[in-house]
């Protein structure tokens, strides 16, 4: 503890606490999720926290199982996106010619055109259900991690290490799972905090244009969507959920320039 500056205590800290309230959401929550329980846009008081939202459900209630729905959406798309994108980008590196140049190109295709664009297309066609939204956002966020993934695995392979590894007669899987991965968890363990803080405003943005989580289910973006006119009349609902997202993707980032920083000083790569 002694090591760890005091920005990544603060993003440890925030960033446990939301994920544990994701975790423990049935036990934490007053209130059933959809359950209306008084009056449009109460105050904070005893008995609602956080107050009310737009038809009287309880907003504390609303926010944890929120959290729930927008940090699982985001691991998921991000652990997807990763995986895919990590992968084919070292098979890319290491298989070189036609391969990586066809690949290459077609990554190249699918990021010329905007993500926001491309997923509002996809989704008004296909039922905008939790695991539809998980595979469209991780596979449309998988480009950039192939990109980055390849560019590494490209510097990577022409070390010394990984010839060696070649000479020994190594099938492919074994140096890209033994030799390129290893050497290249530093940017990729940095990337990841960005991408899954890319995933949470991802999933809030299509839920405020109706296209994410839908109703009565709850998300961070869809809570803010719900209450946005009480803004007009100095009610806060809106700001909780908006205040809540901000807290983690700051924090989730400092966690991650932290672990960035860890990384870099400790492995120097194999040589």
């Amino acid at each position: 503890m002694k090591n760890i500056p005091v920005s990544a205590l603060i993003g440890l800290f925030f960033t446990a606490l939301y994920f544990l309230g994701a975790i423990l959401a049935p036990l934490l929550a007053p209130y059933g999720v959809g359950e209306v329980v008084g009056d449009v846009w109460e105050p904070a008081s005893a008995e609602f926290l956080l107050g009310t939202d737009n038809i009287g459900r309880d907003l504390l209630t609303r926010m944890i199982y929120g959290g729930q729905t927008t940090i699982f959406i985001a691991t998921a798309a991000t652990v997807l996106s990763f995986t895919t994108g990590s992968i084919l980008g070292f098979i890319a590196a290491e298989a070189g010619g036609w391969l990586d140049q066809a690949m290459s190109r077609f990554v190249d295709l699918l990021m010329s055109i905007p993500t926001l664009i491309f997923a509002l297309v996809v989704l008004s066609v296909m039922p905008v259900t939790i695991p539809t939204l998980i595979v469209v956002m991780g596979l449309l966020d998988s480009t950039r991690v192939y990109r980055l993934a390849r560019a590494v695995a490209v510097d990577i392979e022409v070390m010394d290490y990984v010839e060696a590894a070649r000479l020994r007669g190594e099938k492919t899987s074994w140096i890209i799972f033994r030799e390129i991965l290893p050497n290249a968890l530093s940017p990729l363990v940095a990337e990841m905090g960005l991408r899954f803080i890319f995933a949470v405003l991802f999933v809030s943005t299509l839920s405020f244009l109706g296209l994410g989580v839908q109703p009565p289910a709850a998300d961070w973006g869809g809570i803010v969507k719900e209450n946005k006119d009480g803004i007009v009349y100095g009610i806060p609902a809106a700001l909780i959920p908006a205040f809540a997202i901000a807290t983690l993707a700051i924090s989730v980032n400092l966690v991650a320039d932290w672990v960035l920083n860890r990384t870099t000083s400790l492995k120097g790569g194999r040589g």
